[in-house]
């Protein structure tokens, strides 16, 4: 095979591997029509719809699907993005490790068993929880999580770079 028919065909294979992961799970973003008064910046949580909403100003929004508490672990109010991680290492909380006595102490980052996934957007308030990815997409749009907000990777990753420390949140259930 000539150089130039290899390349093109590493070219084609190249394209289609890339439009398959470019168009998996980033559907779920899509600018909308948001109501409720939130200042443009904030992350607004609405765990019965469990969708995201990033506020762009001027009654749009940039919405996420995402999975949320599941009965009895979902909670509601304010905080603040205190933190962000890329594939960070997670450390059961003390009710999960209490369901779950068999996960090790710390799962490393960038592992298929870390629960975070790609990236992590931690939150002030008093609880262990976070906005982070998922290594178990299936997960996205259920009530899922110990109260934490699980995103499509490619979703954190995007929202990652849209937002920083300080950031609010407002979750409504």
């Amino acid at each position: 095979m000539s150089m130039v028919l290899r390349i093109a065909a590493f070219a084609a294979v190249a394209a289609s591997f890339f439009s398959l992961v470019i168009a998996t799970p980033a559907a779920a973003r899509e600018v909308v029509a948001i109501n409720g008064g939130a200042s443009p910046g904030t992350i607004v949580v609405r765990t019965n719809e469990r969708r995201l909403y990033l506020v762009l100003g001027e009654g749009r929004a940039l919405r996420y699907t995402v999975g949320v508490g599941r009965a009895g672990r979902q909670w509601a109010g304010r905080a603040f993005i205190d933190g962000k991680h890329v594939r960070p290492a997670w450390s059961p909380p003390p009710d999960i490790r209490r369901d779950k006595p068999g996960l090790p102490s710390v799962i490393p980052g960038g592992t298929a068993e870390n629960p975070m996934g790609a990236a992590a957007l931690t939150l002030s308030g008093g609880g262990s929880y976070a906005i982070h990815g998922t290594n178990s997409p299936s997960s996205i749009g259920g009530f899922v999580s110990y109260g934490c907000i699980r995103m499509h990777n490619q979703d954190i990753v995007d929202l990652y770079g849209r937002v920083g420390v300080g950031t609010p949140v407002v979750v409504t259930r």
